[in-house]
């Protein structure tokens, strides 16, 4: 956390860039804010003159029409400018947030992986939420909260001196400056407590997630009180913290209202006696009174300004601690733009990596060449490396130079982008997100251009199907359907997908069919439908390289042979990485590697390994015996 606040401070605050931005925007709101202030300052010069006026006869009925008139106009200004200062400052601080966010999300999708592993969820939507809210506040009341305090507070006092009685003045002001001292003392107090309350928040958003995420587990682990009992210490933690906060304003708001109280006592006996005495008028007297409660606000305004600056500038370090870090995983120096493309050529030398120095090796010395347009399975126990050498092969962590070629060509040479474009990637975790069924398998080949025109479909009520208008229209509309697939991709495409990775027909007996929705991480259908829904998602991007990581183990062996048989025919010339455990899903692949503790166990054909009688040909014997004794 150090090293990442201090990568944050080397480059000062972020927030000055996005003011800049809008730097208009905030000079037109203070510059009507400013108006309004000072338009403010005319009525209790008027009602002064009123009073005065009917007291001593000189005032008329015309005269005080006009004076009403003079305040009457002078409130529909106030109401104008009112109006538009919130539009300016308001406006822009809440355009500062959303480009804050925007921002924000742009650079944790370029953060490698390290970081998601060192970094919760629940702590990560709390950045999103509370503190970009409390950064808005900060960039938008508090601001107008400041300029009221200082300059509304200056005209004030000036328009008391000059028009009214400068030792009047003084007196009444004498409790403010306890207001001042006190208000400095309170935003160093409140910026501590509010850093732990967003803390706490952060802690509670994170106990919430992965409950939520984990329920099935805790379910069937029958763990419900004991969540129940971790979620209540949140959140009596995050209510504490919370509660330290509002004690504070407790605390102070009311000791300000004292102080405000002071003012006016102090007003009323000291003026009372200057009217008693013929040095102001009765006018005088009440036009000064207005006056003092016109600085209630501004004296208030100084508690909730600074407050509300407090607030924001924690949740701004919070935030620029994100902005601070760096993706370990880049474009390297020696990287070439010339490189668009790969053609599958794979070559491994004598590769080690470690996750961590603190922690052994995960490969070892592993040397393998996979050629071009060939299938490589790889089998090993688990925890043996199989999945770190292909997350190695997508550069989601980093080895030496000359370790891993492709095309002949270091890994490192290609752009980032570029390699991950070349390859599709079926992972473990095979991840659905809560969308369509075709949306989920167009994933990596969708454009979302189109989708200001979806917006303009729903406007014009086309029918759609499904309850998602993202995913599905009447196919009888051509317009709809074109912008329909251009945005989600071609249904004729994904249907091509989904029948290659043998899901089609299921797809078909759902009452939605491709419209169907699918529930958070895929929940709503089979571990073996989720499967096939992410090998077809690999399949529409038609990749030179295709890497199935322990995919097909959630389907039946009917279904395996027919997408093996699939692959083989759609898959020629290109490269194929199966990862599996069972010798039935990898036996006809050009190569087998076998790893072992990360070593380079054995390597050959099926037929090859076989005749060593080593650890493949014992697995194989094995899930031979399980096979038969399931048939018995």
């Amino acid at each position: 956390m150090e090293r990442r606040e201090g990568a944050a401070a080397e480059k000062g605050s972020i927030i000055w860039r996005y003011l800049k931005k809008y730097k208009w925007q905030y000079f037109f709101g203070i510059v009507t804010l400013f108006v309004v202030d000072y338009m403010n300052l005319y009525i209790p010069q008027f009602t002064g003159e009123i009073t005065d006026g009917l007291q001593d006869g000189s005032m008329g009925l015309e005269g005080l029409l006009q004076t009403v008139i003079r305040l009457l106009l002078v409130g529909a200004t106030l109401a104008i400018g009112r109006f538009l200062w919130r539009f300016f400052i308001f406006g822009a601080a809440r355009k500062v947030e959303r480009d804050l966010r925007d921002d924000m999300f742009l650079h944790l999708s370029k953060l490698s992986l390290r970081y998601y592993n060192e970094n919760k969820t629940g702590d990560l939507m709390a950045h999103f939420t509370n503190d970009l809210n409390a950064i808005r506040m900060s960039v938008g009341p508090a601001v107008i909260s400041t300029f009221d305090a200082v300059i509304m507070t200056i005209m004030v006092l000036i328009k008391m001196v000059a028009d009214i009685d400068a030792g009047l003045t003084a007196v009444a002001v004498i409790p403010m400056l306890f207001v001042l001292v006190w208000s400095i003392k309170y935003g160093k107090s409140i910026r501590k407590r509010f850093s732990a309350k967003q803390k706490a928040f952060s802690d509670l958003t994170d106990q919430a997630q992965e409950s939520i995420s984990g329920v099935r587990v805790i379910k069937a682990f029958v763990q419900e009180r004991q969540e129940i009992k971790a979620f209540a210490a949140a959140n009596q933690n995050n209510k504490d913290k919370n509660m330290q906060v509002v004690k504070l304003q407790a605390f102070v708001l009311p000791l300000l209202d004292v102080l405000i109280g002071s003012c006016l006592v102090l007003t009323i006996l000291y003026g009372g006696r200057l009217v008693i005495t013929g040095d102001i008028t009765i006018g005088n007297f009440v036009a000064f009174n207005q006056y003092i409660n016109m600085l209630v606000w501004p004296m208030i305004a100084v508690g909730d300004s600074i407050n509300m600056f407090s607030q924001g500038t924690a949740s701004l370090r919070r935030i620029e601690c994100i902005f601070g870090e760096k993706p370990d995983i880049k474009d390297s120096v020696t990287m070439d733009p010339s490189l668009k493309e790969l053609k599958g050529g794979i070559e491994i030398r004598n590769l080690s990596f470690r996750f961590k120095k603190s922690l052994p090796d995960v490969l070892s010395h592993l040397s393998v060449k996979v050629e071009r347009g060939s299938t490589l399975a790889i089998l090993g126990r688990t925890g043996s490396g199989k999945t770190a050498l292909v997350n190695l092969l997508l550069r989601l962590y980093d080895v030496k130079p000359g370790m891993i070629l492709l095309d002949g060509r270091d890994i490192k040479d290609y752009p980032l982008h570029v390699l991950r474009e070349q390859i599709a990637y079926v992972p473990q975790d095979n991840f659905l997100f809560s969308d369509t069924l075709q949306a989920n398998i167009a994933f990596g080949v969708r454009e979302l251009k189109e989708i200001p025109k979806l917006k303009e479909l729903e406007k014009r009520k086309v029918k759609i199907k499904g309850t998602n208008y993202q995913a599905y229209v009447d196919r009888d509309n051509s317009e709809a359907c074109r912008i329909i697939d251009e945005a989600y991709g071609d249904l004729e495409q994904v249907q091509e997908a989904a029948k290659e990775a043998c899901i089609h027909d299921n797809i078909m007996d759902f009452p939605m069919q491709y419209a169907t929705m699918v529930g958070e991480r895929g929940v709503t259908i089979s571990g073996g439908q989720k499967q096939r829904s992410a090998i077809a998602r690999a399949l529409m991007k038609d990749s030179p390289i295709l890497i199935l990581d322990d995919s097909l183990s959630a389907v039946d062996t009917d279904t395996e042979e027919q997408i093996l048989e699939n692959l083989k025919q759609i898959r020629k010339d290109k490269t194929t990485i199966i990862i599996a455990h069972r010798i039935s899903t990898i036996q006809n692949a050009d190569k087998i590697l076998v790893l072992e503790e990360g070593h380079r166990a054995e390597y050959g054909s099926h037929e090859e390994l076989m005749k060593l009688g080593g650890i493949y040909a014992q697995l194989y014997e094995k899930q031979q015996l399980e096979k038969q004794l399931e048939t018995v």
